[in-house]
């Protein structure tokens, strides 16, 4: 008969020993090593784990600092009056404000502190250079 193709026929052939073996060449039972790396590569490899490694760290502690660091999102907000009522012809430059007050900076250079109900409780002529 004939084969189709390139291929020529498979002969068997025992040895002493008792193991067959075929003309195609010597049976492999062991899986091939992987080749090493050059030194140079390695320490590039090292050193790109090393990177990633301290990456995450990183980003894990900026995270961390973040989730901790940051102020309370639902703290109490100060308390504001409902409404200001500047004194006539001034006109506001600036708002301030502490626990308990609201200041006020005027285009005249004064400093007008409120109290948390809204009415002016002092009166502060700044002397600007």
């Amino acid at each position: 008969s004939r084969r189709a193709g390139a291929s020529s026929p498979i002969s068997t052939s025992s040895c002493p020993c008792g193991v067959s073996s075929s003309s195609k060449g010597p049976a492999m039972t062991d899986t091939p090593e992987e080749p090493r790396l050059p030194p140079s590569l390695r320490l590039l490899k090292a050193l790109v784990i090393v990177l990633m490694i301290t990456m995450i760290c990183g980003v894990i502690t900026v995270v961390g600092l973040l989730v901790t660091r940051m102020p309370n999102a639902n703290a109490a907000l100060p308390i504001l009056p409902s409404s200001l009522s500047l004194p006539a012809g001034k006109t506001a430059l600036a708002v301030t404000m502490g626990q308990g007050w609201v200041g006020v900076v005027t285009q005249d250079s004064h400093f007008l502190v409120f109290n948390s109900a809204g009415t002016l409780v002092q009166d502060v002529t700044l002397t600007l250079p």
